[in-house]
């Protein structure tokens, strides 16, 4: 199938810049808010956000007092990202210098390390780095008040979690409660992707916020022009469909499934071994670098293949060095990954992620969708793809195949928005504070918008909009809504509202009301297309063409702001599948007893034999509809019984 997102950028070079102190645009507004005490960045992968810990770090050890900066990260690989580094030659004061003896991202054993971590404590050193594991075990029993004047920095902070289960979160929660340090979050999602917060909203308020869009980003590229993001469906196994989708000719990183996910044959080595064959003949493998040499059957080129499903550390941090030091594009060509190459993970000349199986989790798409898009000479395009099995009308599972693939569209969807261009939205009439001058093309004056009357109302518009979105679009509520079964009305002022107090607790109901109406007039913008007729612009939203002056919240809240997902889900898949989806779906609003759907099973096979077809769940006789509705509920039946036998 076509890409569902394809997004054009300007390739200004602003994000990719630098200013007297040798800072990028990112690194640049995250230092200007240094003194905080709790901050939180948000900036998507390749943005710089390593390079941006050190600045402040360094500027928290010299001029504000601070005793120490402990780096945690959520696996030893990406430790090497704060490893010594000149700032100097670029105009900034310091150097940042982390002794190797405390750099504890390295083999050894968490007994080991913890001994170490707490030798820090007391030493003069000024800098430690370790995993997200060793500080979850060093801060066994230590008394917090050891972590005054220290700068607790976490990288990939959406590990965390307000689940009082989730250890981390609670040695955040208690230093933050029991001390005087000060936190540096950053991760390029603050979404998880389950239920679960990364803080409650009390613990998040401690924090000042700093967002730098994927969009900024992106846009001030020097060469990558355009990024596209696809999903294809394939049936039976993914080794017999990834031949046609893997592109030899493109720097691509394999994302094989879990061996939990439904997707994987659970050997993942066979997995490896079927994709090595499908590129070609194995010649040999390197023993200095580990690389696998293969001569492509369509090509005849060698390729370079690094396998890093391997589970011998010995032979994958060989890879890996490799692929750390590697400086040219040609030095590999394809990577095959299983948990690795996500997170933290740098090799920008990547031009594919092709990623096999749903990613029940934003975070992750997003993560993936970062190792593809660095800015590199050796690409003007980057694309993501992700590889989902068809669901097959007969299978007993195809309610969880279709709940997959819904969330798989809508996490798609919210990355469309999440590339697009911000828009700021005003009331249509200003009042004394509000100057029309200031507007600028991105501006869009609505007939009976409330503006943000608070500080957390702003915060949250400005900073977690994205993150509340992808919360609401992957909502079981939502999703069942998604294909006109509720009305718009219902979604914008009844479904919205709730997912937000739910998230938002502590809002008020006019706050509620606040940031459901940018959510609404956000999504159905960014959806809708605008052009302009002499002076004038008009918007295209679903149905309707009205004047951008024209604009009110009432028709805004007339369209389902997430419709465009129900209209990529009917053009992308076959009539079969469509139709197990959408019985899927009206499967969970039929209410059905299995005594009136055996009564009505005479006069459906009578109903078969006289017309040739079986009844219409769209029909207006609702004789004909209830008869519909009990095929489908008998169905649901029989696949819950299949499904428990």
């Amino acid at each position: 199938m076509p890409d569902i997102v394809n997004v054009s950028y300007n390739q200004t070079g602003k994000s990719k810049k630098t200013n007297e102190f040798g800072m990028r645009e990112m690194q640049e507004r995250a230092f200007e808010a240094r003194t905080a005490q709790h901050l939180l960045i948000k900036a998507p992968p390749a943005s710089g956000k390593s390079r941006a810990l050190m600045f402040i770090g360094l500027d928290k050890l010299i001029n504000q007092g601070i005793r120490k900066v402990i780096v945690a990260v959520p696996e030893r690989s990406i430790g090497s990202s704060f490893s010594s580094t000149d700032l100097m030659k670029d105009g900034f004061f310091a150097n940042w210098e982390p002794n190797d003896i405390y750099n504890l991202c390295t083999p050894s054993g968490e007994g080991s390390k913890v001994k170490a971590f707490n030798n820090f404590l007391e030493s003069d050193e000024k800098i430690l780095i370790c995993t997200h594991a060793t500080l979850r075990f060093a801060c066994e029993g230590v008394d917090e008040k050891l972590f005054n004047d220290c700068v607790i920095a976490i990288d990939e902070f959406h590990h965390v979690s307000a689940d009082g289960n989730n250890r981390l979160g609670e040695v955040l929660r208690s230093i933050m409660a029991k001390s005087k340090a000060h936190i540096v979050a950053m991760t390029g999602s603050y979404f998880r992707g389950d239920s679960v917060p990364v803080l409650l909203p009390e613990l998040e308020a401690q924090f000042t916020k700093v967002t730098y869009n994927y969009y900024e980003q992106l846009n001030g590229y020097e060469h990558l022009k355009s990024l596209g993001i696809g999903y294809h469906f394939y049936q039976g196994k993914y080794t017999t469909a990834i031949d046609e989708i893997l592109d030899e000719t493109k720097k691509t990183i394999v994302h094989i499934p879990s061996v939990n996910a439904g997707e994987s044959t659970k050997d993942k080595y066979e997995e490896v071994s079927h994709i090595v064959d499908s590129l070609g003949d194995l010649e040999y493998q390197d023993s200095n670098t580990g690389l696998l040499f293969i001569r492509s059957k369509k090509t005849n080129k060698l390729l370079k293949v690094a396998d890093l499903v391997n589970d011998n550390q010995k032979e994958r941090d060989k890879i890996q060095e490799y692929l750390r030091v590697s400086k040219n594009p040609d030095d590999v060509d394809i990577i095959i990954a299983l948990g690795m190459a996500k997170e933290g993970f740098d090799w920008p000349f990547c031009e594919h992620a092709l990623t096999v199986g749903y990613r029940g989790s934003l975070t992750e798409i997003i993560q993936i969708i970062g190792r593809c898009t660095r800015d590199s000479e050796n690409k003007s395009h980057a694309q993501f793809t992700n590889l989902i099995a068809q669901p097959d009308a007969e299978d007993g599972e195809v309610k969880l195949s279709v709940n997959n693939m819904l969330k798989a569209i809508t996490a798609s969807l919210l990355m469309e928005q999440v590339l697009a261009p911000n828009f700021k939205f005003k009331p249509k009439f200003p009042d004394e504070d509000d100057d029309e001058s200031e507007d600028d093309d991105e501006t869009i004056r609505i007939k009976g918008f409330k503006k943000a009357t608070s500080q957390r109302v702003k915060d949250i518009v400005e900073s977690d909009i994205n993150d509340l979105k992808a919360k609401i679009l992957q909502d079981d509520k939502m999703i069942k809504a998604l294909p006109g079964n509720v009305d718009p009305e219902v979604i914008n002022t009844v479904l919205i509202p709730k997912i937000i107090r739910e998230t938002y607790p502590d809002l008020t109901e006019e706050q509620v009301e606040e940031v459901r109406q940018y959510v609404v007039v956000d999504s159905v913008i960014k959806n809708s297309t605008i052009e302009t007729q002499g002076d004038k612009r008009f918007i295209r939203m679903a149905d309707s063409f009205v004047n951008i002056d024209d604009i009110d919240i009432d028709l805004i809240d007339q369209i389902n702001p997430f419709q465009k997902a129900f209209e990529i889900l009917s053009k992308s898949v076959t009539a079969s599948v469509f139709k197990a989806i959408q019985e899927t779906i009206d499967a969970t609003r039929i209410e059905m007893t299995e005594e009136e759907a055996l009564v009505l099973w005479p006069k459906i096979k009578n109903w078969r034999a006289r017309t040739g077809t079986e009844p219409s769940l769209q029909s207006f006789d609702p004789q004909e509809k209830r008869m519909a509705e009990a095929i489908i509920y008998l169905r649901e039946q029989l696949r819950k019984k299949k499904a428990n036998a």
